[in-house]
């Protein structure tokens, strides 16, 4: 039934039909705007799997949308809080200043998670155990507050809160923290997974207190309706393109997961259960759900003022880090993730109307490949130790000219060198000295293509070349380290924070920064656009189709083929 209801709204849509309440009463704007962001969404995967994609998901943004199929980001760091930042602001790092996950902070001489902040504490829920699990497959914050701080630019969800004086409604939903704040902005609300409370959660930053309906949804047992059962295949294993590779050597062997079907979600004797829950489709299914529940009790797009919802889906990027985007986990988890998507369209349609609302879907990043996988076919690929690189003939080299060579290097935070600042001024070195010839010997070594220092970004001694201009599209001189490192297509870190994943993201090829771009709504016609496009057009866009300003930063073009 729902399935036909938002057949039957799309349908309306496509025909250009006026009938009935089609937008906001005072000026024509939809009454939501959804923004969905799947992490790690590479641009081929939505046409590598339609074919087994049901109605009313993303075959159902396709039929009735405008879909952009070569988009890309322009930056070089495709990273998750760089990609959804840039997806919310319109600007590059470079502006928006989120230039990797993790970056050093030479104030604090620690490293500096994107959206960590001491001064905003997660609430605390009356009889939770607050102690923290360590997860290794997240990246550790020197602190457990959390807010948007750290974003210098204004974001699209700000820019509505802007033009409707602060009476929109503004949420960000997903299972990462980075995935919800950097959506929400500063002026919305956040809420997201936390996995060592086993519950949704928020910070200081935005309530006081959680609303009921959040210790309700809570405490309804939704998280722990999964334990003891486990991730199935969805459908005949004939089906799937990468049936016969259930069992290969090159996937991560999670503990208590496997890597083989099915992965169980056993809680009582796995020490990682909730974690296990955002290694596979669950993830996205919980946060699906909470997002529903939310729509319902917050009564988004109830009245004439425009909402705005974000939810980012990041069950695409955990599964394609220990599986690899090109497995048959990664290919049932978007079958899933397509019925999870329908469901979440079907209860807008129901609640708001599907005629109502501006749905706009796009990527934060792609992906590569994992290199066994390659190898397999005969394609050179490989991991980079960055522990090895003292071992190579090119510290030898820095050891002669400097008398010193690891020792130089004070952090490493992907794709960051930072220098030893102290150790250079001990020894009365010329810090871009230094930091130049240190590119220039790490630029030898196998497995990197590419090392540019800051300072002849700065000064512009570098050749203007796609991969130059998208290091400089990354580089702010706050929070970019002294050297970025480029590797190879194909090479890239494969340590996580002590796990070693099967496949990463984070370079400027054309696998991590290619994705989609989908607009669905009231006045959108169906189109396939081949042109190149940027990530940095879609906030300017969205800010178009509402007649509201761009955000402060943005640097993007307005995408004039989803204008009426």
């Amino acid at each position: 039934m729902a399935n036909l209801k938002t057949n039957i709204a799309i349908a309306c849509l496509a025909s250009l039909c006026t009938s009935g309440t089609i937008a906001n009463a005072q000026d024509g704007l939809p009454k939501l705007v959804l923004q969905i962001t799947v992490d790690q969404l590479r641009g081929d995967l939505i046409d590598r799997n339609i074919s087994h994609f049901g109605d009313g998901g993303f075959r159902h943004l396709l039929d009735y949308g405008t879909y952009f199929s070569d988009a890309h980001h322009r930056h070089a760091n495709t990273e998750t809080i760089v990609g959804h930042t840039t997806l919310a602001t319109g600007t590059d790092p470079a502006v928006h200043g989120m230039v990797a996950n993790l970056w050093f902070d030479r104030r604090t001489g620690t490293p500096f998670y994107n959206v960590q902040d001491p001064d905003y504490p997660l609430l605390a829920q009356a009889g939770v155990d607050q102690s923290t699990e360590i997860d290794p497959t997240q990246r550790a914050a020197t602190s457990d507050g959390r807010s948007p701080s750290a974003i210098l630019s204004s974001t699209l969800s700000d820019e509505i809160a802007i033009a409707n004086a602060g009476n929109s409604k503004i949420f960000g939903v997903s299972v990462k923290d980075r995935g919800a704040i950097s959506m929400a902005g500063h002026s919305g609300k956040a809420y997201w997974f936390s996995k060592s409370e086993g519950r949704f959660v928020t910070s200081s930053y935005y309530l006081d207190a959680y609303p009921d309906w959040v210790n309700n949804w809570n405490d309804s047992g939704h998280v722990m309706a999964y334990a003891d059962k486990a991730w199935e295949l969805k459908d005949s294993i004939e089906t799937y393109r990468f049936g016969e590779m259930d069992d290969v050597e090159w996937e991560t062997d999670f503990p208590g997961f496997g890597r083989v079907f099915p992965h169980p979600y056993d809680q009582s004797g796995v020490k990682y259960y909730t974690t296990l829950l955002t290694l596979s489709p669950a993830g996205d299914e919980l946060t699906a759900e909470f997002a529903k529940t939310l729509i319902d009790e917050e009564k988004l797009g109830e009245d004439d003022v425009t909402d705005y919802l974000a939810v980012s889906f990041s069950s695409t990027d955990y599964v394609g880090h220990i599986f690899g985007p090109s497995s048959l986990e990664a290919e049932d988890n978007l079958r899933r993730l397509d019925r999870t998507l329908a469901g979440l369209l079907a209860h807008v349609d129901q609640k708001i109307g599907l005629q109502n609302t501006l749905v706009v879907l796009a990527a934060d990043h792609g992906a590569a490949e994992v290199p066994g996988y390659l190898n397999s076919l005969g394609i050179p690929a490989s991991y980079f130790s960055f522990d090895a690189v003292d071992k190579q003939p090119a510290a030898e080299s820095l050891k002669k000219e400097f008398g010193v060579a690891q020792e130089l290097i004070e952090n490493f935070s992907q794709p960051y060198v930072y220098l030893n600042e102290d150790l250079i001024d001990q020894k009365g070195l010329d810090k871009s000295v230094v930091a130049r010839r240190l590119a220039e010997e790490l630029q030898k070594m196998p497995g990197i293509a590419f090392a540019i220092s800051s300072d002849d970004l700065r000064s512009g001694q570098v050749a203007k070349t796609p991969i130059s201009e998208a290091v400089l599209a990354n580089f702010h001189s706050e929070r970019s380290g002294d050297v970025y490192i480029v590797f190879e297509p194909h090479w890239f870190v494969g340590d996580m924070d002590g796990l070693q994943v099967a496949s990463h993201h984070g370079s400027p090829w054309s696998y991590d920064t290619h994705v989609p771009i989908v607009f669905a709504g009231p006045g959108i016609d169906h189109k396939r656009i081949g042109r190149r496009v940027e990530t940095v057009d879609l906030a300017p866009t969205i800010s178009a189709l509402l007649k509201i300003k761009a955000p402060s930063g943005a640097r993007g073009k307005v995408l004039t083929e989803v204008l009426p």
